[in-house]
């Protein structure tokens, strides 16, 4: 059976106190209402269809790239208001999924389970007991256990209060069955609101079943508010990635103290130490070491490579067998390090290929360059690419060592097995097994005072 699946995503999030749309806020790295997207792009079958007022331009552009149909919702009178304004965009032989763009952590599994109880004699609910339900609308069952209706926390009796399980808002019917529902919903309450949930007392009467699920957490079907709902959300979401990847063999010092922001593919014995970030996609080979307080995005790390503290990694940036990067390293996107190749502290590099065992150990800044194997940079070298308008090619080739404080002038090359010595200012081609050498004559001057303070 088809699926048209109902986002609704037209809130303005007026506690967030934000220009940014409440759904485009950020949790791990993605949006709201990204997470909300992944979640229903992998069900089978299915048509998203997207609700929208506050920002609606911000958010169509957030997700220009991706095949959506956009519905405006210009007003906002209530949830089945809302939905009310994709009537014309459902398919009559469809499924129709409604799920909310500021509830990010509900899972497709969670939601396959509830279209398998979809037919044309029942519809889906999802619902959950709370400890504290205050707030929320209260599900209401008769003697036999089956569900009667939801009634709204303003509009709830006493004894109705003291109901623990409640609704979540996700739910699921046939489009013909939504279809006949929703004109039928009027908006005689406290809030003088269409709500959606009234739809539940409409199948009721027409002799439609009720199957409710629960979510395996709570947090799934947690909405965002406010920042603190986002924090508390986020921690908890950043714990199950920890706890996932403690279970995969991977050590992290301090779960409480890590983040990922994107996707970590990680090998075996793999330690992480505390406030480490990964955003984007990084792959970790076998054995790395991370030290503390490092930063790494869309990083492909090999075997055995220790990477100290301190160091950002902005990539995409290849980390091959054995490297050792930092502490206090940057490197920038379209760095390569072979083999054994080593950046030590205070050391940035910018779409560098430095070779199997070279080393660049402190205080360098070495971009667009490319280092044959067992090349020695010593400190302070820098590769001057940038005239003012266009960037040029530092090369050098195997072997060549690199006196410190040496200033290599691009487009330039440095032969293979060529020496540099400390403090020079290389602008012209060093041949193969040669010294080069370019600094001015040292002068000492007899009978020089220093300035004395009168």
């Amino acid at each position: 059976m088809l699926l048209d699946v109902l986002v609704l995503a037209a809130g303005k999030g007026t506690r967030m106190r934000s220009d940014l749309p409440k759904v485009l806020h950020c949790l791990a790295g993605k949006s709201l209402l990204g997470h909300v997207f992944s979640s229903v792009q992998a069900l089978d079958n299915a048509a998203i269809n997207t609700i929208v007022g506050h920002g609606k331009e911000l958010i169509q552009e957030a997700f220009a790239n991706q095949s959506l149909n956009w519905i405006d919702q210009t007003s906002q009178l209530g949830t089945a208001h809302a939905v009310l304004q994709a009537i014309p965009a459902l398919r009559d032989d469809a499924k129709v999924l409604i799920v909310y763009g500021d509830v990010p952590l509900i899972k497709s599994s969670t939601l396959e389970k509830m279209l398998s109880g979809v037919d044309d004699d029942a519809m889906a609910l999802l619902t959950v007991e709370l400890v504290d339900p205050t707030g929320y609308g209260r599900i209401l069952r008769n003697t036999a256990g089956d569900v009667t209706g939801i009634i709204e926390q303003k509009d709830a009796a006493p004894e109705q209060l003291k109901i623990t399980e409640v609704n979540t808002g996700v739910m699921a019917m046939t489009a013909a069955d939504l279809k006949t529902w929703l004109p039928k919903i009027d908006n005689n309450n406290a809030q003088q609101e269409y709500y959606l949930t009234d739809v539940i007392g409409l199948a009721r009467a027409a002799g439609r079943h009720i199957n409710t699920y629960a979510p395996e957490a709570v947090e799934e079907v947690e909405g965002v508010n406010s920042r603190a709902q986002l924090v508390a959300l986020e921690r908890y979401y950043q714990g199950q990635i920890a706890q996932n990847l403690l279970a995969s063999g991977v050590t992290i010092i301090d779960p409480s103290r890590f983040d990922c922001r994107g996707e970590l593919d990680p090998g075996q014995d793999v330690l992480i130490d505390i406030n480490c970030i990964f955003e984007g996609n990084n792959r970790l080979g076998n054995g790395v070491v991370i030290g503390p307080n490092c930063v790494i995005k869309d990083a492909t790390i090999g075997d055995n490579v220790t990477i100290k503290a301190n160091t950002v990694i902005e990539g995409p940036v290849t980390l091959e067998d054995d490297v050792q990067v930092g502490p206090f390293a940057r490197l920038r996107p379209n760095t390569v390090l072979g083999r054994g190749a080593k950046v030590g502290n205070f050391v940035e590099t910018k779409k560098a290929k430095i070779g199997p065992g070279s080393k660049i150990s402190h205080l360098s800044y070495i971009g667009d360059a490319v280092l044959g194997s067992e090349v020695n940079i010593g400190a302070g070298t820098i590769t001057c690419n940038y005239d003012g308008v266009n960037k040029h090619l530092t090369e050098i080739n195997d072997g060549a060592f690199i006196g410190s404080n040496t200033s290599l002038v691009a487009p330039v090359t440095v032969g293979k097995n060529a020496t540099v010595g400390a403090g020079s200012t290389i602008s012209r081609e060093v041949p193969d097994e040669s010294l080069a050498i370019a600094r001015a004559k040292q002068r000492s001057l007899d009978g020089w005072k220093r300035p004395e303070k009168k």
